[in-house]
């Protein structure tokens, strides 16, 4: 379908930035008023591979380290007693795939109402870096500072990287040759760096600067640079490249920043457990709760990026990040290294989400008024 054949519904139901020919998008799907609609169960899970298996045994260990707790989720009601006996019906079917579980498929109302939740990818990569400071490795990526400035807020991009605002303050952790690897570093939340003598650390998502999100992508469409059906990470990169001299103008147009803490080997997620390669997610905890189990139908892409289709999959919920808010996206993450990050950078079309609950809910926790 062409550009100029989409319904003006689909301009104003998603962002324009997402609204691109064969993005996946459902437009015949009905609408709803609630951010869950309950569904039936789909006949036949998809059976995942080994690996989600240890992912489970992981999500069972965190969901066990919670007091019981309800999560009010609009229309629906949830707790972590809940989230358990998800887990314990999906990890009895694994082990006996012939006994269905006893679970409801809750559809998340998505970016438009209709159920279309856009579904990016996320990696973490391998960065180059230096203990020290040098002509080249010169961009330092930081720990959270403990000092906030005089109206009680930690400094912007801008003035981070451009005014150097937390020099002097020994929050470097490393340094690399940089400001782009740097931000990108910032977008997955995590990464691999390795030092000269060979030596690498994980670093994790170590705190936030507390300012808002604002996506690169959408500026440089909105600007006219990249148009929105070629927008990837690949071609942020590219654009950045080409244009060294507007990096500082562009990348500050996200004021939002991350900083880094020096974590365990394996990539964590938010929910301090290891990253799952193709089947944990980065979801927001105020929609989905971290611990969940989710139910996808994920975009399938050709080599160079275009969607033939897509297939159901098991995903789970271990991971959030600043960019994914409300119920019209989330985040997969396709591993580490180069190979992760080209599936990843290609990654930006709709698909539709189930948040698996038991068709017996424990009973209600009463919440305090």
């Amino acid at each position: 379908m062409s550009f100029a054949l989409l319904t003006s519904c689909s301009l104003t139901e998603i962002d324009s930035s997402n609204d691109f020919a064969n993005n996946g998008r459902d437009t015949t799907a009905l609408k709803r008023d609630t951010l869950y609609l309950k569904e039936s169960l789909p006949p036949g899970l998809p059976l995942p591979d080994a690996s989600f298996q240890a992912g489970l045994e992981q999500q069972i260990a965190y969901l066990n380290r919670l007091q019981d707790k309800p999560y009010l989720l609009e229309n629906t009601q949830t707790s972590v007693a809940d989230l358990k006996r998800v887990a314990s019906e999906i990890n009895d079917w694994l082990h006996n795939p012939a006994q269905q579980p006893q679970l409801i498929a809750h559809q998340l109302a998505g970016q438009d109402q209709r159920g279309n939740v856009q579904i990016t990818g996320y990696y973490v990569p391998i960065l180059p870096v230096r203990h020290t400071p040098d002509d080249v490795y010169r961009y330092p990526l930081y720990r959270k500072p403990t000092q906030r400035n005089a109206e009680g807020k930690f400094p912007s991009r801008e003035e981070i990287d451009f005014e150097s605002a937390l020099a002097g303050q020994g929050l470097e952790i490393a340094y690399t040759s940089s400001l782009v690897d740097n931000f990108f570093l910032h977008v997955q939340g995590s990464g691999v760096v390795e030092y000269e003598n060979g030596e690498r650390k994980l670093l994790s998502w170590g705190g936030v600067n507390g300012h808002a999100y604002r996506s690169l992508g959408k500026e440089l469409i909105e600007r006219g640079e990249i148009d929105r059906a070629h927008i990837s990470a690949q071609s942020i990169r590219q654009w950045l490249s080409d244009h060294p001299d507007r990096n500082r103008e562009i990348l500050s147009t996200n004021p939002s920043y991350l900083f880094f803490s020096e974590g365990p080997e394996n990539p964590v997620g938010a929910a301090n457990v290891s990253l799952t390669p193709l089947y944990s997610a980065a979801v927001d905890p105020s929609v989905i709760p971290l611990g969940s189990i989710l139910l996808a139908q994920v975009p399938k892409l050709d080599p160079y990026g275009n969607l033939i289709g897509h297939e159901f999959r098991l995903l789970l919920a271990q991971d959030k990040g600043g960019a994914i808010k409300g119920p019209g996206h989330i985040d997969w993450y396709q591993g580490i290294g180069e190979e992760a990050h080209f599936h990843a950078g290609q990654l930006k079309h709709f698909g539709k989400v189930w948040l698996l609950l038991p068709k017996t809910p424990a009973p209600q926790i009463l919440i305090a008024q």
